[in-house]
Protein backbone atom coordinates (compact mmCIF):
# COMPACT_ATOMS: atom_id res chain seq x y z
CA UNK A 1 0.00 0.00 0.00
CA UNK A 2 1.65 3.53 -1.25
CA UNK A 3 1.98 5.88 1.50
CA UNK A 4 -0.18 8.32 -0.38
CA UNK A 5 -3.08 6.01 -0.22
CA UNK A 6 -2.67 4.67 3.43
CA UNK A 7 -2.87 8.89 4.65
CA UNK A 8 -6.16 8.60 3.00
CA UNK A 9 -7.71 5.99 4.60
CA UNK A 10 -6.58 7.08 7.72
CA UNK A 11 -7.72 10.50 7.38
CA UNK A 12 -11.52 9.13 6.11
CA UNK A 13 -11.48 6.50 8.85
CA UNK A 14 -10.54 9.72 11.38
CA UNK A 15 -13.09 12.07 9.92
CA UNK A 16 -15.68 9.73 9.78
CA UNK A 17 -15.27 8.66 13.47
CA UNK A 18 -15.47 12.57 14.37
CA UNK A 19 -18.27 13.08 12.06
CA UNK A 20 -19.76 10.72 14.40
CA UNK A 21 -18.94 11.13 17.87
CA UNK A 22 -21.70 13.28 18.72
CA UNK A 23 -24.16 10.91 18.05
CA UNK A 24 -23.09 8.79 21.26
CA UNK A 25 -26.14 9.48 23.23
CA UNK A 26 -28.56 8.53 20.75
CA UNK A 27 -29.80 4.32 20.00
CA UNK A 28 -30.26 4.65 16.26
CA UNK A 29 -28.63 2.79 13.93
CA UNK A 30 -25.64 4.19 12.00
CA UNK A 31 -25.30 3.29 8.49
CA UNK A 32 -21.87 3.40 7.07
CA UNK A 33 -21.54 3.18 3.31
CA UNK A 34 -18.86 1.52 1.72
CA UNK A 35 -19.07 2.37 -2.30
CA UNK A 36 -16.93 -0.40 -3.57
CA UNK A 37 -17.50 -4.48 -3.11
CA UNK A 38 -17.23 -6.26 0.18
CA UNK A 39 -13.64 -7.55 0.88
CA UNK A 40 -11.38 -4.74 -0.75
CA UNK A 41 -9.47 -2.53 2.09
CA UNK A 42 -12.22 0.03 2.28
CA UNK A 43 -14.47 -2.60 3.36
CA UNK A 44 -11.80 -4.26 5.62
CA UNK A 45 -11.15 -0.82 7.57
CA UNK A 46 -14.67 0.37 7.52
CA UNK A 47 -15.86 -2.95 9.35
CA UNK A 48 -12.88 -2.41 12.07
CA UNK A 49 -14.17 0.82 12.54
CA UNK A 50 -17.30 -0.21 12.81
CA UNK A 51 -16.43 -2.48 15.87
CA UNK A 52 -14.28 0.32 17.16
CA UNK A 53 -16.75 3.08 17.61
CA UNK A 54 -19.63 0.24 18.67
CA UNK A 55 -19.85 1.59 22.33
CA UNK A 56 -20.02 4.77 21.43
CA UNK A 57 -22.74 4.74 18.45
CA UNK A 58 -24.64 1.72 19.04
CA UNK A 59 -25.23 -0.47 15.92
CA UNK A 60 -23.34 0.54 13.08
CA UNK A 61 -23.86 -1.34 9.76
CA UNK A 62 -21.96 -1.48 6.80
CA UNK A 63 -23.76 -1.39 3.70
CA UNK A 64 -21.57 -2.40 0.64
CA UNK A 65 -22.67 -0.25 -2.34
CA UNK A 66 -20.08 -0.47 -5.41
CA UNK A 67 -20.50 0.41 -8.31
CA UNK A 68 -19.61 3.85 -10.75
CA UNK A 69 -16.38 4.03 -9.59
CA UNK A 70 -17.86 4.98 -5.99
CA UNK A 71 -20.34 7.03 -7.23
CA UNK A 72 -23.61 5.27 -6.54
CA UNK A 73 -22.59 4.60 -2.95
CA UNK A 74 -21.79 8.38 -2.36
CA UNK A 75 -24.78 9.76 -3.85
CA UNK A 76 -26.68 7.46 -1.49
CA UNK A 77 -25.22 8.92 1.00
CA UNK A 78 -25.13 12.69 -0.31
CA UNK A 79 -28.68 12.06 -1.24
CA UNK A 80 -29.80 10.40 2.46
CA UNK A 81 -31.21 12.58 5.31
CA UNK A 82 -28.78 14.94 7.04
CA UNK A 83 -29.67 13.83 10.33
CA UNK A 84 -25.69 11.85 10.45
CA UNK A 85 -27.03 8.57 10.95
CA UNK A 86 -25.44 7.58 6.98
CA UNK A 87 -22.02 7.89 6.87
CA UNK A 88 -20.02 7.37 4.00
CA UNK A 89 -16.33 5.61 3.98
CA UNK A 90 -15.28 6.91 0.38
CA UNK A 91 -11.34 7.23 -0.74
CA UNK A 92 -9.65 9.78 -2.96
CA UNK A 93 -11.55 8.53 -5.84
CA UNK A 94 -15.28 9.26 -4.65
CA UNK A 95 -14.17 12.49 -3.11
CA UNK A 96 -11.73 14.16 -5.24
CA UNK A 97 -11.05 12.51 -8.73
CA UNK A 98 -14.65 11.56 -9.72
CA UNK A 99 -16.52 14.97 -9.00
Amino acid sequence: MTTTRRRALLALAGSAAAAAAPLHAQARTTRLVVPYPPGGPLDIVARALAERVRDSLGTVVVENRPGAGGNLGADLVAKSAPDGQTIVMGAVATHAINP
